[in-house]
């Protein structure tokens, strides 16, 4: 049986600190690129558990296609990138176009962006930007609109959604799906919060903004159920903004002990919300985030949330599109990778 490759494991082969290579999986602050580098690269030559599905990409192009060096099999196409937003750093996909189109460039392909405006959205047209002829593949993030989804899926290119509209009517796209694991964290925060007595417990956004949302409020719904604890409505906020939720928290008549919110941002406009209230975090009402942005760690007080792998995600994107492109008769896949709550100072044990 083959050893599980550990941490330690990689820290020792490249004579480095375990936390040093942890923060590199991780993605973590403080490490130059080229020590992340090295070190993600070593992580998939050894097969550790987050990069073993990269293994016969490295068999088929060696690791010079992984570690950063030209590709050799010259330029193949463009792989055009639809999204609704302006990423700023903030954003979990930052990092991860930053590291997926790293990885396009060894399989010879540019990643091109083309944000797709609310005109098109409503007229259902393709941004100008747009050149079919060009394009080898279609990858699509914080897009939303089904109908508008659909329509891209119908262009005949392999498409791959980086999350995807809410599924609640039972209906998927025929095209591959990534998703970050939402519900594994959700779950374990609500039962850390119950076995410590914690059991009024409410949600805040809208969980058909988007299949993450509504994953990861059902994640919410679904533990406080099989635990036996009813939720209570009033707890449960739609809407993000910030005017509703005062209008909302004003309205309760007992603040739950803990928000749950559908991402990190909607979490920051909590707090403030509460804070305009006269209640503090988390003395009064504890919260926690989705995501781990940047902004999660320098709130004051830091907030709890759920880490989403970037680089993993990357990586994944690319087998799957690349899967795709060569293989267009494969059936449609929907791939979660692994998320890891935080806790930190809004909610606590």
């Amino acid at each position: 049986m083959k050893k599980k490759v550990r941490i330690q494991d990689i820290a020792d082969a490249l004579g480095i600190s375990r936390n040093t290579v942890s923060k590199a999986i991780n993605n973590s602050d403080g490490l130059a690129d080229e020590t992340r580098e090295k070190i993600l690269q070593k992580a998939v030559e050894m097969g550790y558990k987050q990069f073993s599905y990269v293994s016969k990409i490295v068999e088929s192009v060696g690791m010079s296609g992984i570690s950063g060096t030209d590709s050799e099999t010259g330029f193949k196409g463009e792989i055009a990138l639809f999204t609704t937003i302006f990423i700023n750093p903030s954003h979990f996909a930052s990092l991860f176009l930053d590291r997926f189109q790293r990885e396009l460039l060894h399989f010879g392909y540019t990643l091109n962006t083309h944000r797709v405006a609310p005109e098109n959205l409503k007229n259902k047209t393709l941004p100008i930007t747009f050149i079919k002829e060009r394009a080898s593949a279609i990858i699509c993030l914080e897009m939303f609109d089904w109908d508008y989804d659909e329509m891209l899926c119908d262009l005949g290119l392999p498409t791959l959604f980086v999350d995807g509209p809410c599924k609640k009517f039972g209906k998927a796209l025929p095209s591959d799906q990534l998703y970050m694991d939402n519900t594994t964290g959700i779950s374990k925060l609500v039962i850390d919060m119950l076995n410590a007595g914690k059991k009024r417990i409410g949600f805040v956004g809208n969980y058909e903004h988007c299949e993450s949302f509504f994953e990861r409020y059902m994640a919410f719904q679904g533990t406080m159920m099989l635990n036996g604890v009813p939720v209570n409505d009033e707890w449960i906020v739609k809407e993000n903004h910030e005017e509703f939720m005062l209008d909302s928290f004003r309205r309760m008549k007992e603040l739950p002990d803990l928000f749950i919110c559908a991402n990190d941002f909607v979490a920051v406009d909590v707090m403030h919300a509460l804070r305009d209230i006269g209640k503090t975090v988390p003395e009064d009402v504890m919260i926690a985030g989705f995501d781990d942005s940047a902004e999660s760690r320098m709130i004051t007080p830091q907030m709890t949330t759920v880490h989403i792998h970037s680089q993993i995600m990357a990586y994944s994107a690319t087998q799957l599109l690349i899967a795709r492109i060569e293989e267009p008769r494969l059936d449609f896949r929907s791939v979660y990778t692994e998320t890891e709550l935080i806790y930190r100072e809004t909610a606590f044990l």
